[in-house]
């Protein structure tokens, strides 16, 4: 069994943005020659997640009023982790909404998705560098 680790970094500037992160993924499993087997793709932020869903730009948008609504950025002072000194206490209840990680089958040396899927990086305190881990293990 091969097992293969690589680190993805990124720099959001703005506060919230999603990535679609699928070709760096593929480009992964290609460099670690797995044709059968699992990849694990997780966010190494707590303030960031990684996801599965629809490349498209109206339900990105539709997820950015949403996680808002749910989870309003200002006023800052309604969270109490905020009282720390921080003031991305929103950040850390979008990402457990939109999750840590996805776990993607390999086959034939491919992402083995269902039509339209596609893995996001999604950011929700940007400002600085940050991480996501690609896992893949298999033969």
């Amino acid at each position: 069994m091969k097992s293969y680790r690589k680190e993805l970094w990124f720099n959001v500037s703005g506060r919230r943005e999603f990535i679609n992160i699928t070709p760096k993924v593929a480009a992964c499993i290609r460099e670690s020659a797995v044709r059968d087997g699992i990849a694990l793709v997780n966010a190494m932020h707590i303030t960031a997640s990684v996801f599965i869903n629809d490349d498209e730009r109206g339900l990105h948008n539709d997820y950015d009023k949403w996680l808002e609504e749910l989870a309003p950025h200002e006023p800052t002072d309604r969270y109490e982790h905020n009282r720390t000194g921080e003031d991305n206490g929103d950040a850390h209840l979008k990402r457990q909404i939109m999750g840590r990680e996805v776990v993607v089958a390999i086959t034939d040396g491919e992402l083995d998705f269902g039509p339209w899927e596609q893995i996001f990086y999604g950011e929700f305190d940007g400002g600085r560098r940050k991480r996501v881990l690609v896992k893949i293990v298999g033969d």
